[in-house]
């Protein structure tokens, strides 16, 4: 499974759907970033989930595919945020 990274920028009024579509799928990790491993199948069901609330002329979504997990190092420099906390 690859491990994922989705950033986004989107307009207000819509940042609350993308964020509870987002939280089906992967842990929030910090403001507009969530990360997890995530199987292709379901990656492709969030993208569908997404392009359905995001109006692509104004807002953005970043997603970086690591297909090896264990290629990761990952360095956090103050407080890490808990990656079960629920954002609300």
């Amino acid at each position: 499974m690859p491990f994922v990274i989705i950033t986004y920028d989107i307009e207000e009024t819509r940042v609350n759907k993308v964020r509870k579509i987002l939280k089906k799928y992967l842990y929030w990790s910090q403001n507009s970033v969530f990360e997890g491993e995530i199987s292709d199948s379901l990656l492709e069901k969030c993208k569908s989930d997404l392009k359905k609330v995001i109006k692509t002329d104004y807002d953005s979504v970043y997603f970086y595919e690591i297909p090896n997990p264990n290629n990761i190092k990952k360095n956090v420099f103050g407080r890490e945020k808990n990656l079960d906390d629920n954002f609300i």
